[in-house]
């Protein structure tokens, strides 16, 4: 136990700079998934039968190949075309063009989840279309949407160890290094498990806490992550 105190000292600078990294990279992929995933959800439940089925390829594209090889494909196989995009950048382009195939099925289901006579009464009332969704449909799902999306949040945390096989310097990548640097594997990776436990457990907590305040009284549903 004294060791593994010891050799947890000496490692844990280190490792919790590759978990700024970690929680930069989490962030900037919500961020873009954010982008990416709303607009498709609204086309996929608004658009015509042009748009439907170019977000529909979007979705199989990213949710039916494995998040490893979307990485290996932006990072390796993009600069075989002239595309070449930094370490950081590929992690975040992959991680949240990936994300935002997963939120636009989580929003979707939240659009739909509000009663179509809202749109309709809105509509009654002298709405358009566009400002009944962004007045009366938007603001209900964004808070029912709360419980998948915060499932998202918590599994990129963990799905941002991937990038360490490209060289990302995130928390991961830090425990590879000093695992072999010191032959200590064991008590490297118990450390990094340590610390996801924390990060996740903390995040949990905290969302929890925002579905609570932001529920909406009488209207729940759950939606299964992947």
């Amino acid at each position: 136990m004294k060791e593994f105190l010891a050799y947890a000292k000496m490692a844990l600078p280190d490792l919790l700079q590759g978990t700024v990294v970690t929680l930069e990279l989490t962030a900037g992929a919500l961020l873009i998934g954010l982008a990416i995933g709303l607009p498709l959800s609204l086309m996929r439940v608004y658009g015509g039968r042009l748009i439907q089925p170019l977000c529909t390829a979007y979705l199989t594209v990213f949710r039916g190949t494995p998040l490893l090889v979307q990485l290996f494909v932006v990072y390796y196989g993009l600069p075989e075309i002239g595309v070449a995009f930094s370490r950081m950048t590929a992690a975040f382009l992959t991680l949240g063009c990936n994300s935002g195939a997963y939120q636009c099925e989580y929003f979707r289901g939240a659009i739909q989840a509000v009663s179509t006579g809202q749109m309709q009464a809105a509509r009654g009332i002298g709405m358009s279309r566009l400002q009944g969704i962004r007045h009366i449909i938007l603001p209900q799902a964004l808070r029912l949407v709360i419980p998948a999306w915060s499932n998202e949040f918590i599994a990129m945390v963990k799905y941002t160890a991937i990038v360490f096989l490209i060289a990302v310097p995130d928390l991961m990548s830090k425990a590879k290094i000093l695992s072999s640097q010191n032959f200590a594997p064991i008590q490297t990776y118990v450390l990094v498990a340590m610390i996801y436990l924390v990060l996740v457990g903390a995040l949990g907590l905290m969302l929890h806490v925002v579905q609570q305040k932001l529920a909406v009284p009488g209207l729940d549903f759950g939606m299964d992550k992947r």
